[in-house]
């Protein structure tokens, strides 16, 4: 190995002073520039006029909607529901899955779709997706992109009880400006 010609820099050897040095700058610098922002972004061009944004319609609430259901002595009972704009009116539309509020078995839902007028009147059913008389549970459902999904839970025959439906289907509903059309996006299977 050659020896180099030029003999060895002071600087190249740190000690304890070179790295209180280098922290003292780094935090001077980290200090200055907690002092010193820019100023806030804007995204309108100086001098236009700032636009309000007009504010967004609340879904239809569930309380005290008669709901298309014959429960007896029993009270109709929302077991989920979902919002959003179905019609694309720009105002959003409620979806509820309801069902009797028993004690014994496993009642039938019913999915039903409430709106409100455009003064913000009550809520009220404007269609039924599912009826309570098609024996069915729902077992999942989304409200997204004007499209509503379920997954429903139903029986093959009469013979079958209420407590165990043994057939599993996939459904799906779109508004296509006069009522809802449903389609099922996968055949139904035994459970």
């Amino acid at each position: 190995m050659q020896q180099s010609a030029v003999p060895e820099l002071a600087h190249t050897h740190t000690t304890p002073l070179h790295w209180v040095a280098t922290a003292t700058a780094v935090a001077g610098v980290v200090a200055l520039s907690s002092v010193l922002q820019p100023g806030s972004a804007k995204a309108a061009q100086p001098g236009a006029p700032e636009t309000k944004s007009a504010p967004a319609a609340a879904a239809p609430g569930t309380t005290g909607v008669d709901f298309p259901l014959s429960c007896g002595n029993a009270k109709a009972l929302v077991v989920k529901k979902a919002s959003g704009d179905l019609d694309g009116d720009g105002r959003p539309e409620t979806v509820a899955v309801v069902h009797c509020d028993t004690a014994m078995g496993t009642p039938p839902d019913g999915v039903y779709v409430l709106t409100r007028a455009a003064d913000g009147g009550a809520p009220r059913v404007v269609a039924t997706l599912v009826a309570p008389k098609d024996r069915l549970t729902v077992a999942d459902f989304t409200v997204r992109a004007g499209t509503v999904r379920a997954t429903l839970l139903g029986y093959s025959s009469s013979d079958v009880p209420n407590c165990c439906p043994d057939l599993k289907t996939g459904a799906k509903w779109q508004w296509n400006g006069t009522a809802f059309v449903r389609s099922t996006p996968a055949a139904a299977h035994s459970v």
